[in-house]
């Protein structure tokens, strides 16, 4: 169980605690670009470049209660929950890899993206291995690139 909870709610680790960064720093042309800089920043652990990909009002649908979050402070809410769930789980080490996506669908200034994903953490100190997930994320593009606008994370059965 414990697992299975510390799964849905652990996507993003430090979740795009974008609300003031951002206008930041990604700069990605293409919407997939965005998404691989978010998941790669999410990988590192750096938290600026995470927020620099969020637009800033975005939506969550998470497994985790209270399964979703809206607004401007939707992800910095988020992540300040999913921070609590983590440490009374004693969760740690997130790591998510991307499959080739199967959906890119672009239309204007408007993004929908269905990626395959996998992800490894530790419980207790206790590989896990989540295979058979899916991402999916909505963007948009503004001014200064792709911004992630909502995402979705659906655990695979394993």
């Amino acid at each position: 169980m414990v697992g299975r909870t510390v799964a849905r709610l652990a996507i993003l680790l430090i979740a795009p605690v974008c609300v003031a960064a951002s206008i930041g720093r990604a700069d990605s042309t293409d919407p997939m670009g965005a998404v691989r800089q978010y998941i790669d920043a999410f990988n590192k652990g750096d938290i600026d470049a995470m927020a620099a990909t969020c637009a800033p009002a975005s939506s969550i649908l998470d497994g985790m209660a209270p399964h979703v979050w809206q607004g401007p402070t939707a992800c910095l809410d988020w992540c300040r929950d999913v921070l609590v769930a983590g440490e009374r789980e004693d969760a740690k080490g997130y790591f998510v890899t991307l499959a080739e996506p199967r959906h890119v669908d672009v239309t204007g200034d408007r993004a929908y993206v269905v990626i395959p994903a996998a992800m490894t953490f530790k419980v207790h100190d206790k590989q896990v291995t989540q295979t058979g997930s899916t991402f999916t994320v909505a963007l948009q593009k503004l001014a200064n690139g792709w911004r992630i606008t909502a995402w979705a994370w659906s655990k695979g059965p394993k």
